[in-house]
């Protein structure tokens, strides 16, 4: 009896119910802004933001968010993960209330900063407040709905702001926060136990430090690399200081007697392994939905709602796939499961290699589907052989490690990525813009949506350069795409070489043990 006994806390589905929606409010905020950014580049519906001010609006955010989610990981396991939860949402709504009201883009740049602090004390405990009320042969089950709900926010977050957006201000797609985490800060005092490390030892304050410094030096490096070009003297000295640091941090790390994160974690092919799928996943990925979003707003001219609407096949896939990968996993194996999903990935990609400007709407659904039921079999899979690698009273520590690892790759990503769209795309509308006036070439080799805007500033000569501006775009996408495939195939042998085959992804539902007091205390 003792074998079956469930220790999992009574009430767990309902606290789990309340974790998603608070995550949601998180994830959903960045996809919902993707569809905004052409409403507040506007002088009269929005706030006239330059392309570096609509960056930077997106980056703020990144940047703190990243820098911060290790180390509040690890001190929500010490002072309690309630309490950063209610913290964080408490923050998330007032910063989405600065949003909703900014008066110029840099309040807005300010307050989505504010922003990303909030996000970094939800995103690591609500995973880690899982792997604590769950008994281990349910918490595959539950990190396969957090994963959904991972996927169903990011794709659902372009048709909610392309509804709010097509009804009302741009400032709706940050004020929809506010009555959301009012209803989700009621229900986390309520239903969501405390929970801590009962034996954190002593706080590791430079390491803490070291980590904060190490990710915001080496994220605004990579941030400021898509921007200048990564020969840039700050993107160097950042980027490369930012490196050092966390360099030196994992060296401290693996000698001092209480650490903040033991690195020797990582000689665990369970839990190294699929933190580097989930870093691929998302370094490819994040990259496809940045482009992708303009491919269909611009060169196929969608609206924000229709685009969002192109986007709902993977929400479905996430939907449909995501809570089924733990039995997935029971019957194949974690290696299986997830080198198969980045094989799905990897094909959604190759896919976008032959996408034109006349590609039809079913193929683009079906791309986005298979990309769908991809990350569905990576995030769930990958996630729960972290969370079982560790137990329960490190789970904000696996946690922030998978997140962080998620942000920072999201953002690498979209810079590099998002650089060689550039470059190519540059290359390739250079000979058309040869007789433009200096400035107004400069606008139109920046990006497409420059060269629509100079484009309806010129007569009929705008026709030949919005014609050249879709098919230098067209061009550079698909050399993105193609570099996001070449990355994903790295992530495919890794998984096949590292991930935990079937016997060790059937041992993920077994209990562990855990001493009397790890659980969290039933409120």
């Amino acid at each position: 009896m003792e074998q079956s006994a469930n220790t999992g806390h009574p009430r767990r589905w309902a606290i789990l119910g309340v974790l998603v929606v608070s995550l949601l409010v998180v994830v959903l905020d960045n996809t919902v802004l993707n569809v905004a950014l052409r409403t507040l580049a506007d002088p009269v519906h929005g706030l006239g933001t330059t392309q570096s001010e609509l960056e930077w609006a997106i980056n703020s955010y990144t940047l703190v968010f990243a820098g911060l989610l290790f180390s509040f990981g690890v001190l929500g396991d010490r002072f309690g993960r309630k309490r950063f939860l209610l913290v964080g949402l408490a923050l998330f709504g007032l910063a989405s209330l600065l949003s909703a009201y900014a008066q110029n883009p840099a309040q807005l740049i300010g307050a989505r900063a504010l922003m990303g602090i909030g996000g970094a004390a939800i995103m690591p405990v609500t995973l880690s407040i899982i792997s604590n009320v769950f008994d281990p042969r349910e918490r595959g089950k539950a990190i396969g709905v957090w994963s959904g709900a991972v996927g169903l926010a990011i794709a659902i977050g372009p048709i909610l702001g392309g509804t709010l957006l097509e009804h009302f201000w741009w400032g709706s797609v940050f004020l929809i926060n506010v009555p959301v985490v009012i209803i989700g800060l009621v229900a986390v005092a309520l239903l969501v136990p405390e929970s801590r490390n009962p034996r954190p030892g002593r706080i590791d304050i430079a390491g803490v430090l070291m980590s904060v410094v190490g990710l915001v030096g080496l994220t605004y490096g990579i941030i400021k690399g898509g921007e200048n070009g990564f020969g840039n003297a700050e993107v160097l000295i950042t980027g490369l200081g930012g490196l050092a640091v966390l360099a030196a941090f994992v060296w401290y790390e693996s000698r001092v007697k209480f650490p903040s994160l033991d690195v020797r974690l990582f000689k665990n092919p369970r839990f190294s392994a699929p933190i580097a799928a989930i870093g691929l996943t998302f370094f490819a990925s994040m990259g496809v939905f940045f482009f992708s979003s303009f491919y269909l707003q611009l060169v196929r001219d969608y609206s924000p709602l229709q685009t969002g609407l192109l986007f709902l096949p993977f929400a479905i896939a996430q939907l449909i796939f995501a809570p089924r990968s733990h039995a997935m996993v029971q019957r194949f194996g974690a290696k299986a499961v997830t080198a198969t999903g980045l094989s799905l990935v990897t094909l959604s990609l190759i896919g976008f290699v032959f996408v034109d400007a006349q590609t039809a709407v079913w193929f683009l659904l079906l791309d986005f589907f298979i990309q769908g039921v991809g990350m569905a079999n990576i995030m769930a899979p990958a996630t729960e052989s972290i969370m079982s690698a560790l137990p329960r009273e490190k789970a904000g520590v696996g946690s922030a490690v998978s997140n962080t690892i998620r942000q920072v790759a999201s953002a690498l990503g979209i810079a590099i990525l998002g650089s060689i769209l550039a470059a190519v795309y540059r290359g390739q509308i250079e000979p058309t813009t040869t007789a433009l006036p200096g400035p107004a070439r400069e606008v139109a080799n920046e990006s497409i949506s420059g060269a629509y805007g100079v484009a309806s500033q010129v007569g009929a000569a705008g026709n030949n350069l919005v014609a050249a501006a879709n098919d230098a775009f067209m061009t550079a996408m698909h050399w993105a795409a193609g570099g996001g495939a070449i990355v994903l195939a790295v992530g495919i042998v890794a998984a096949v070489v590292w991930m935990p085959g079937r016997q060790a992804g059937a041992d993920h539902v077994q209990p562990v043990e855990v001493e009397a007091g790890e659980l969290a205390t039933a409120g």
